[in-house]
């Protein structure tokens, strides 16, 4: 018999997986069902709580334990992928976590899992969430003018985390509830972001002391410092770029009285810190480290999508011209790319052309020669991916480009396999399921649509739209399995939903 919320999930997965004849594969309903037991786990109230903040230590290990972490990073990102500034782009997504990935594998904590994702926002800033979520603002890719400095930047924000620094810190406030506690964190990201909203957008009257209280001490930083110095050396990164990255800081600061980096203000530098990390950097023997060419197309994807496409245009044909702005390569790609924003296809594929003979067998320009073949209407488009898909499995930006190319082409079944293969592989990528409910609807298989439309919006934290999903479902079909899947579903939504506003009143 179920009770209790937590008992509801197992019963309601049992339930799920007793359908042994269900059209959508058993990954697919695993993956969700992972999802709706953190949400159930993030209802119930904290076992742990303590007063004012702990000293430097494991002590913050029995208050706020690493599954709790976890669990407030989780709901945290839920908040921050359905705000306007999270920056949705597979391509960025792919470097910024292949860089943070290989840093923390030289970190004291490698098995710990980590997220790195993008913020669209020109503000000069990163952030690491409890639990291995780490966020970087455009404005700091754009800002770092080496892959050294970058990676400086991502190993010290490794570091708060791997520290349990922000475990220490929130682990002094008082909340009922996780999700109370990733409301307060993605509040105070948001306010430093933009000072003038702190105080309608942090919660509560102790507000302002909350602010102070989670902003990092200088011991904090001191420590991130040095361990994150370390992560960049074994990394096999310029240690010079962490200084040089923090001189940069301090000069644009100083030229801009009263206008501090928001990266500043959440992370205190002084003459002191400064110092103590040139020294320690004096001890390590100089390496000239390149740049990776992956590290240069972001930079120029980033000024690309962020500029009027004119002006990039322009911006990017003077650095050409001037053949001593950065990599060539990657100037041309962000030409290409302004080029197609600007909707001059023909110049842009003339462009391509000149970049694709010169440039080296690369996951993102490979991605791009696909959407090429794709928008010229090429019949070797599909053969083309599927040769690219073997040399770059994993690149997100061309599995999605698969499978709208097999879409776009109607080879539905294939899509659907191809589809069925890669939600295996990653059940919590939310746009595989979208891709999914486009191909069922091109079926007709409509309750099969809205079913795993529910799906993605269960990845993106809106349970009522989900439940709205599931609803138009039942709706949408008669088979008896999916209906006893969908019913069972909802069953569990709404208790989910029911027991969230009852801890509203």
């Amino acid at each position: 018999m179920c009770q209790s919320l937590a008992e509801l999930a197992f019963c309601g997965f049992d339930a799920l997986m007793s359908s042994s004849q269900e059209l959508l594969s058993a990954s697919v309903i695993i993956a969700a069902m992972r999802k709706i037991l953190t949400s159930l786990l993030l209802l119930l109230p904290l076992q742990a709580n303590a007063d004012g903040l702990p000293d430097l230590g494991d002590i913050s290990q029995s208050v706020v334990s690493p599954r709790m972490e976890r669990q407030i990073g989780e709901q945290s990102m839920l908040r921050i992928q359905a705000s306007d500034t999270y920056l949705d782009d597979p391509e960025l997504h792919d470097y910024i976590n292949q860089l943070g990935n290989r840093l923390v594998a030289n970190s004291s904590e490698p098995s710990q899992p980590f997220e790195f994702f993008i913020l669209n926002d020109n503000t000069i800033n990163a952030f690491a969430l409890p639990g291995g979520f780490i966020g970087v603002n455009t404005g700091l890719i754009q800002l770092s003018q080496s892959e050294s400095e970058l990676a400086s930047v991502l190993g010290h924000e490794i570091s708060h985390v791997t520290q349990h620094h922000l475990a220490r810190m929130i682990s002094g406030q008082q909340y009922d509830s996780i999700a109370a506690m990733a409301a307060i964190a993605v509040a105070i990201i948001a306010a430093r972001n933009n000072p003038q909203a702190a105080t309608a957008a942090i919660v509560g009257a102790q507000g302002g002391m909350m602010q102070r209280q989670l902003d990092f001490t200088r011991e904090h930083e001191k420590e991130a410092d040095r361990i994150g110095l370390g992560i960049l050396e074994k990394s096999g990164f310029d240690t010079r770029a962490m200084p040089a990255f923090f001189e940069r800081m301090q000069k644009a600061t100083q030229i801009h009285e009263g206008n501090t980096p928001t990266y500043l203000r959440t992370h205190p530098l002084t003459a002191d810190r400064i110092a103590d990390v040139d020294g320690r950097v004096q001890q390590i023997p100089f390496k000239l480290i390149a740049d990776s060419l992956d590290f240069q197309l972001m930079r120029a994807r980033v000024r690309a999508m962020q500029s009027v496409p004119s002006d990039a245009i322009t911006y990017f044909n003077g650095a050409l011209g001037e053949q001593r702005f950065g990599n060539p390569l990657a100037q041309r790609y962000g030409l290409v790319l302004s080029l197609l924003l600007n909707k001059q296809t023909e110049l842009a594929t003339k462009e391509f052309q000149t970049l694709y003979a010169q440039a080296p067998h690369n996951a993102t320009i490979e991605t791009m020669a696909g959407q090429f073949k794709q928008l010229n209407r090429d019949k070797d488009a599909l053969n083309f991916y599927r040769k690219a898909l073997k040399q770059f499995p994993a690149h997100h930006a061309l599995i999605y480009s698969y499978a709208e190319a097999l879409i776009e082409a109607k080879q539905y079944n294939d899509a659907l396999k191809f589809l069925d293969e890669q939600v295996n592989i990653n059940g919590n990528d939310a746009r595989l399921y979208e891709l999914q409910a486009r191909n069922y609807t091109a079926l007709n298989r409509h309750q099969e649509a809205h079913h795993v439309l529910s799906y993605y919006q269960i990845l993106h934290g809106n349970l009522r739209a989900a439940i709205e999903q599931l609803e138009l479902a039942k709706l949408a079909g008669k088979d008896y399995y999916q209906l006893s899947t969908i019913e069972t579903e909802l069953k569990q939504y709404r208790e989910i939903l029911d027991a969230q506003r009852s801890k509203k009143k």
